[in-house]
Order: C-alpha cells, then structure tokens, then sequence
C-alpha cells in the first residue's frame, strides 16, 4: 500500500471522529439548555377565590391613607343595626322624701293625743259635776290626778286652787267646770316658757343639739324624726352617730337620714362617741349645714362609767361650740320612774329640754307636769306614734283641751 492511500485513510478517520464528537457535544449542550429554561408565567388571579390566609412572617400591609368610616358608616350585612354594649345599670340613689309640715301635723296629733288622754279630763269633771263636793270626793280627785302621773306637790296645788275657786262659784254648770279646769291645768303646765328648739345661733353656724336618754325610750328614731322636723322647716342637717355601742344604732340613724338627704356621720362599732361627735360637728361646720344632731348611746342611769362617758361627749363638743340644746328623751308610760332618769341625765349634762315619747299609748298625761317641775325645763317636743311624721312642738293649750275633752 502506497502512502498516500495511508494519509487519506488517516484524514478520513480524524474528520469521522471530530464528527462524532462534535455530534455528541451538541447534544450534550441541548440536554443542559432544556433543564435551565425559566418557568411559564403566573396565570391571572382568580377575584372570586378568597384571599389566602396570611402566613407566620407574612409582611402586614402598609395603612392606606384614606379615612377610615364610623361604624354608622358601614353598611352591615341583613340591615341589621349596629351591636351597643350596655352598661351595667347604676342602683339609684334613694328617693328623698318631703316631710309633713309641722303645721298639718299639729291637727293630726291634736285629735289623737285627745283620744288617748282625755280619761283623765272626764274623770276629774265626773267628779266636780258632784252635787256635793265633801271630803270624800277631793281625795278621789286627788287619787285621778296621783294616777296619771302628775305629782304630788302639784296635784296638792291643783287641789288647793280648785277647792278654793269652786267654793267661790257656787253653782257649777258643765262649761264653768270645763273651763276652770282648763285654767288650773294651765297654770301647772305652763304657757310662759319658751318651748321653741333652739337650733339657730345669731353668731355662727350650725347649731349644734345633742340627744340623750335611757335605751328603749326611742332616743335613736326621736334623731331622726326630729331631722324630719328641721328640714320640713327648711334647714338643712348632719347626723352625728355617737351611739357606737349599740350595733344597729349607727345604721338605723343613717337610714332615717337618707330618706331626707341630711348626711350621717359614724365611726367604727365600739369606737369612741366622743371622737364621732367632735368629726359630726367638724363636717357640719364644713358643709355649711343649719343643724348638727348628735345621737348618743342609751345609757343606763346606773351605770356611772357610762355616765361620766356621756360628759366626755358634752366637753369635746364644745371645743367646737357651745351646745344650744341637749335634749333629753322620756318615755311616756315609765312614769315616776323616768322622774328618776331625769334627774340622773340632768346632773351629767344640762338639760334644756324634754322629748316625751309614746304620749298617745297611756292616759297618764299628767308626766308632762311632774317632769316639768322635777327639773325646771320644759316639754318642747311629743311622740305620739310610730309613723315618720309623729312627731310634734309641745302646745300647752293643745294638751290641756286633749286632757279635758273639747
């Protein structure tokens, strides 16, 4: 074989394998091109889909600047209206009441105390009316006049001065009785004093009224009755709640206050009366008010500590000012023995007037007369009742004409 054939021959086999290869690296390229095409485009969002739920790490979207709409804005779905959230009701404060004036009061009463009292009345004319008046029948009207509470010394004078005057009229028809009667009885219980309630001071204010008596004459509800009183009057009140030892004593007086919008003031149970009595009259000089009204503790008039503790009340009080009234409260059917009472309250504090109470359960009258006398002071208020408005100013001649029987 010549060379040159040889050379062809190698020529040949070079140009076949460099095809082959380059046949080979084309697909080799086109296999890569394929694998590194990008992906086809999103498809168009479909609006009616709901929107996806935010993922953890999920950027929140920027706040758009238009303003926002109110709720009343805001078309809810179904026309329904927009939810309110209620607040929870506020309890109401108690309704005050309006007191019976004193005046209206005074005719109610006038007509029961007459027909709890007036035994007495018919009873001593009963006997006056007596053809013959002997021995024998002024001891009886002495015994009626003894039985309904009026006294020794003054049912002796009583006595005296109608003895005298019916020798003196010698006939006696049934008015001249009644009204020589009236007069005497008069006379004993007295139309010259000064019964007001002195609760208004020229030279400051407010006056300042401390209540006292022996537990169960009706201390505590005579304080608020005698609140009812003052502001049917057009004054205006704090309660003092010095009563610390009775449990109920402080609440019962707040009670009675509220219905009329005066302002209690209390201390702790047990605590000291003194300290309460000091802040009652503190706080009504603040508020400006007309009328301080001190409650105290029922205190037995046996019991001397409690006593002396009462007297403890009275000087704190009047490092504020001096007391205008201390008024002491007797139950009406104790008889002689809330003479006895009296007379223990009144070397404790002094007294300036006298508040009976349950007038109209008894027809023992005649107490108002011997209280008076035993200790130099008058009646100014009566009790005739468990109502609100049972309690009155002292008439005399309202009293006297219940006694007797118009």
């Amino acid at each position: 074989m010549d060379t040159g054939r040889v050379m062809e021959t190698v020529i040949l086999a070079v140009v076949i394998a460099v095809v082959v290869l380059g046949a080979l690296g084309g697909l080799v390229v086109g296999s890569r091109r394929k694998k590194s095409l990008p992906p086809p485009p999103p498809a168009a969002p479909d609006i009616t889909a709901p929107p996806a739920e935010p993922h953890v790490g999920d950027e929140a979207e920027t706040p758009r600047d238009e303003p926002r709409r109110t709720i009343e804005e805001v078309d809810l779905p179904d026309g329904s209206a927009p939810v309110v959230v209620e607040e929870p009701p506020v309890p109401e404060a108690p309704a005050i009441e309006i007191p019976e004036p004193t005046a209206g009061r005074l005719v109610r009463l006038r007509t029961r105390l007459s027909r709890s009292q007036n035994a007495l009345g018919k009873g001593l004319l009963t006997l006056l009316s007596r053809e013959h008046l002997d021995e024998e029948t002024w001891e009886e009207v002495e015994d009626t006049l003894l039985t309904a509470d009026v006294g020794v010394q003054p049912t002796t004078e009583l006595v005296d001065r109608l003895r005298e005057r019916v020798k003196v009229l010698g006939t006696r028809t049934p008015d001249e009785l009644r009204g020589l009667l009236r007069e005497e009885l008069l006379k004993l219980v007295g139309t010259d004093v000064d019964r007001a309630v002195r609760t208004e001071p020229e030279d400051r204010k407010p006056g300042i009224v401390m209540v006292v008596g022996v537990n169960g004459t009706g201390k505590t509800t005579t304080t608020g009755k005698l609140a009812r009183v003052l502001v049917a009057d057009g004054r205006t009140v704090v309660l003092g709640a010095a009563d610390t030892f009775r449990a109920a004593a402080a609440d019962q007086l707040q009670t009675w206050g509220e219905r009329v919008g005066a302002h209690t003031v209390r201390g702790p149970e047990a605590g000291d009366p003194a300290s309460v009595a000091f802040d009652a009259v503190k706080e009504g000089k603040e508020m400006g008010v007309d009328v301080v009204l001190i409650d105290t503790a029922g205190r037995l008039h046996t019991k001397t500590g409690l006593m002396d503790e009462l007297g403890k009340v009275k000087r704190v009080v009047e490092k504020h000012a001096p007391l205008d009234e201390v008024l002491l409260v007797l139950d009406a059917t104790t008889g002689q023995n809330g003479l006895v009472q009296a007379r223990v309250f009144a070397e404790v504090v002094d007294i300036t007037g006298i508040v009976l109470t349950k007038l109209d359960g008894t027809a023992k009258g005649g107490i108002v007369i011997a209280v008076q006398r035993e200790l130099g002071v008058p009646v100014k208020l009566i009790g005739l009742g468990e109502g609100a408005d049972d309690l009155a100013p002292f008439e005399p001649e309202a009293f006297v004409d219940a006694l007797i029987g118009e």
